[in-house]
């Protein structure tokens, strides 16, 4: 994610950058035969509510029905997973929305609505541990849009053109599609979805042929690499596309109306996932492409395959986005705690883009900007920040951190810790914890002060740890 114009804070001269009611059923709690109630959130402290306990999700098959006329989305999702214990009751994520049927494995299961977004199901025989199960949701209603302090209106949200788009972070998916809604639950994901005639529909990964009947037009994207539920999204809209390729697999641009200005700048884009691909390691998509919408939202999104991009987007931030096909996209976060391991990373990919094609000194601008920082800048934690301050300093100060960090080990093992770091957990999840001990195994010696005065810590780090080799002039 990059932030409305905070994206490029290193590149300035003087820092270093860029609901409705849900529908109640009879109390279901108890179990038609002996088995574990799967918990009611994944356990991560900042969100305790967001996905659930018990299984395993392998594959969304998520099926919608969308009138913009109207608003109103019909939905039939099918959730594929691994129980991962037996399972008399479970959980998924539904924001609003009136749920009508649910199934699994094809005999109908109970139900009730608790909390904000919980969809408890009660299967007519208990799961057992280690089995894969189906669950099927059939569900209707008019999908809501979120409000975050920080980053203004996620989720599902009306497009002036008067169609929709959905992007948010940390949690968006539950909105139109039952979910376990957690980025440490990554799982294949396929899109069919109807809209009337002359309408279409951009989402993630590669496209089917579409299909019309009786005034309505299907379409069907699958992304077959696995996806963190928060990266997936649907575009519906009046959109102009260009088709491509980018060494050998689809790339895919959607320009919503009155965003066709944004053309010029996404032509540059296999310059920039070449340039990528020479810091990181190989693309890890099997998709590629761009969302371009004509909304001044408070910021752009990594959506996987197909990043979602608002009105004021830049090159940096398609820079941005697209790093984001490598930190926190293909690696995912286990805890939101841990989020600079996606937004320092994405940041400090716009600073290498600087360096290496605006001939920017970035050594020059890093001491600028530790010389005019105050102590509100440096008074903000880059790891485990609490919950609400995900996306503040990892954008500036992440920068920061991680150009001292290259200067701490030399270009050379900065670019080998990087490489590592995506092919060691490539389509999985890591945390903070796992980089560190990578950081320390790469320099060759433990770098642990250096770690904590930078990223655990909420002050100015010591001369020693901010003008780290060359940097002392």
């Amino acid at each position: 994610m990059s932030r409305a114009r905070l994206v490029c804070v290193l590149l300035t001269a003087t820092a270093l950058a860029a609901c409705t009611t849900p529908t109640r059923q009879p109390d279901t709690s108890s179990s038609p035969t002996p088995g574990t109630r799967g918990a009611a959130g994944v356990g991560d402290p900042y969100y305790p509510d967001d996905g659930n306990g018990g299984y395993d999700v392998t594959g969304y098959d998520v099926a919608i029905k969308y009138d913009p006329a109207t608003q109103r989305l019909d939905g039939d999702t099918t959730v594929t997973a691994t129980a991962a214990e037996a399972l008399s009751q479970f959980n998924l994520d539904l924001t609003g929305m009136d749920v009508s049927s649910v199934e699994v494995d094809g005999t109908p299961a109970k139900f009730a609505r608790t909390g904000a977004h919980e969809l408890v199901i009660t299967p007519a025989a208990t799961i057992t541990h280690g089995g894969t199960f189906r669950t099927r949701v059939t569900y209707a209603g008019t999908p809501q849009s979120t409000k975050d302090p920080v980053l203004g209106v996620n989720g599902w949200q009306k497009a002036t053109s008067g169609g929709a788009y959905v992007a948010g972070e940390p949690h968006s998916a539950s909105d139109w599609f039952p979910v376990n809604d957690h980025p440490s639950d990554k799982a294949t994901f396929r899109l069919t979805a109807a809209v009337p005639d002359g309408w279409s529909v951009i989402s993630n990964g590669r496209e089917e042929p579409p299909h019309s009947e009786a005034g309505w037009t299907t379409f069907t994207w699958v992304e077959s690499t696995r996806i963190a539920p928060y990266l997936t999204t649907v575009g519906i809209d009046h959109w102009t596309f260009e088709r491509s390729t980018y060494n050998g697999i689809p790339l895919v641009s959607a320009y919503a109306p009155g965003a066709e200005d944004k053309k010029t700048i996404e032509a540059r884009l296999p310059e920039v996932l070449d340039f990528l691909s020479a810091e990181f390691g190989p693309y890890p998509q099997d998709a590629a492409g761009g969302i371009f919408i004509n909304e001044d939202i408070g910021f752009s999104l990594e959506t996987q395959t197909r990043p979602i991009y608002a009105k004021w987007t830049t090159l940096d931030v398609i820079v941005h986005e697209q790093a984001h096909q490598w930190f926190g996209d293909t690696v995912s976060l286990n805890r939101w705690s841990d989020v600079c391991l996606n937004e320092c990373f994405a940041s400090y990919a716009e600073v290498l883009w600087a360096e290496a094609k605006n001939h920017t000194n970035i050594d020059d601008v890093y001491r600028k900007a530790v010389t005019k920082a105050d102590d509100k800048f440096w008074n903000r934690k880059l790891v485990d920040m609490g919950p609400g301050n995900e996306f503040t300093a990892v954008y500036d100060k992440g920068q920061l951190a991680l150009h001292a960090l290259r200067h701490e080990l030399g270009d050379d093992k900065f670019h080998t810790l990087l490489t590592t770091w995506i092919a060691t957990h490539h389509d999985t999840t890591a945390t903070w914890s796992d980089f560190e001990t990578l950081v320390n195994t790469t320099a060759g010696h433990p770098i642990t002060p250096f770690l904590n005065a930078w990223f655990h810590q909420a002050s100015k780090p010591a001369d020693q740890f901010l003008y780290p080799g060359t940097l002392h002039k």
